[in-house]
């Protein structure tokens, strides 16, 4: 079996991880227009129409067009914008996220790629919220650091080149970010969370977490968190839950952890004494948290082995 596939926008960092994680395989056809091809809109409808599905690596606004080019066709979609994240209609591409999503998305047309943060934060805070051991009206913090791959071409040039002359900068001051609403809304969060992240001087990697005082627990119950967590991820390939042990003897947790990879490792740390938990997440911000997941899904939606093509 061979899939076709249009990676419409392969030029951007989360395009050309997804072109290299397909170029060699197989099982897939790949399909790329060359530069000057690419704002021709007969081109784009072209390629589209042609392929089983599509991979949109691209701004919003174009992201919408391309759908509507493609309309009438029977083409498939995978959309690595945040046009279609919360959207009606558009299953949400986190493989792991719920029971029987995996299903959903190996029948579903249209496809949206979580964002990266969202993909860190929903992996701790999802499970939680839907077992009932964290209340939807919790007021939560996540505190999240990308590498500066995440900010695409401009700011891989801003730091290489020397320009940003920082180690370390925060962002989103203004407490407005476009993660937020789908940060909410896949957590079944009734309050926004406070989304506080930052950019550090290193290409790839995430960390992302989300602190808790032990108090804003019904039962208070450390293990039932991390029970909660482990059986949610149980059996999954590329998500995997440290140890309460395992995470106690840890003295710090590296940005670069599961960099270069397409895997998604999550902590819970405790301390009795203080009643505070700080729950953790760490992954590549182009591997899980963008091109990865792409691939990940299109492996499902072609009734392919799920982490074929994957860094493991």
């Amino acid at each position: 079996m061979t899939v076709k596939v249009f990676v419409d926008g392969g030029v951007g960092t989360t395009g050309i991880e997804i072109v290299d994680r397909l170029a060699n395989r197989a099982d897939v056809a790949l399909t790329l227009l060359l530069d000057e091809r690419r704002k021709d809109a007969v081109a784009r409808a072209d390629a589209l129409a042609a392929a089983d599905i599509a991979i949109l690596c691209l701004p919003d606004d174009a992201a919408r067009e391309a759908v509507a080019l493609a309309k009438g066709v029977s083409t498939r979609f995978i959309d690595a914008s945040t046009a279609h994240r919360t959207a009606e209609g558009w299953a949400y591409g986190f493989a792991e996220i719920e029971p029987g999503r995996r299903a959903e998305l190996a029948s579903a047309r249209f496809v949206t790629n979580p964002g990266c943060y969202p993909t860190g934060f929903l992996a701790l805070v999802r499970p939680l919220v839907r077992e009932g051991l964290l209340p939807a009206t919790t007021p939560l913090v996540t505190n999240a650091t990308s590498g500066y791959s995440g900010g695409g071409k401009a700011m891989v040039t801003e730091f290489e080149d020397g320009d940003a002359m920082t180690a370390f900068r925060s962002y989103g001051l203004t407490l407005e970010h476009k993660h937020v609403p789908e940060m909410m809304v896949h957590a079944g969060l009734a309050v926004p969370p406070i989304f506080a992240p930052a950019v550090a001087n290193t290409y790839r990697g995430m960390l992302v977490e989300v602190p808790l005082h032990l108090s804003q627990l019904p039962d208070r119950a450390v293990d039932h968190v991390h029970a909660a967590l482990a059986d949610a991820y149980a059996g999954s390939p590329l998500v995997e839950v440290a140890s309460l042990e395992e995470s106690a003897a840890l003295r710090a947790l590296r940005i670069e952890d599961v960099a270069g990879t397409d895997r998604l490792r999550l902590y819970v740390f405790t301390n009795a004494k203080t009643g505070h938990l700080r729950l953790a997440a760490t992954l590549d911000n182009l591997g899980k948290g963008a091109s990865g997941a792409a691939v990940q899904n299109l492996n499902l939606m072609s009734g392919l082995p799920e982490t074929e093509g994957l860094r493991l």
